[in-house]
């Protein structure tokens, strides 16, 4: 299941910010360089859909802050489910 997203890297911190222009919005802290902020992402993104690093993985995007990042084992509904509940924008 294909996750869009728009990555802002070298924020104050990590965060998952909401969904709005068909992308899920998204803060890390790493900077851009060397994948850090890639790793980053994965990491937070692991945590919050509570599955393994190795089932999340960077399709589209390596180098640009629009990406596409593939989920495996989940439904389409339980990671937007997740997702929302994690949301900074939504509590």
């Amino acid at each position: 299941m294909p996750i869009f997203v728009r990555v802002q890297p070298n924020a104050r911190k990590s965060e998952l910010v909401g969904f709005s222009d068909g992308a899920w919005q998204v803060r890390v802290s790493a900077p851009p360089v060397k994948g850090k902020a890639n790793a980053a992402l994965i990491a937070l993104l692991s945590e919050v859909l509570s599955v393994g690093k190795s089932r999340l993985s960077i399709v589209k995007g390596n180098t640009s802050r629009n990406k596409v990042i593939a989920v495996d084992g989940l439904s389409e509904a339980e990671v937007i489910k997740r997702l929302s509940s994690s949301a900074t924008s939504s509590r």
